[in-house]
């Protein structure tokens, strides 16, 4: 389980970029590059990083299913994921 502090950091970058998406592209469309600057650097969506719905893991991220890939084997072999069953032949 990734840190809490880790976690929060992300999901304050998320909505910090979701706020300011709009000005962003706007400003980009007008080439001011100087008010661009002047923009939180958490605003950028760039900073984001993928990470694990239920354990905040940052590595082996599956992003069709937003989790990593030790809890999609943990759930896939509990049969919470339709769909998904352990390959055999």
């Amino acid at each position: 389980m990734a840190r809490k502090s880790l976690i929060a950091r992300e999901r304050k970058r998320a909505k910090m970029a979701a706020k300011y998406a709009e000005k962003r592209k706007q400003l980009k469309e007008e080439g001011r590059w100087d008010e661009l600057d002047k923009l939180p650097r958490n605003s950028n969506p760039i900073r984001l990083h993928n990470r694990c719905k239920l354990t905040g893991r940052p590595k082996g991220y599956m992003r069709r299913f937003g989790i990593c890939r030790v809890i999609f084997r943990e759930m896939a072999l509990d049969g919470k994921i339709p769909g998904i069953t352990k390959a055999s032949w």
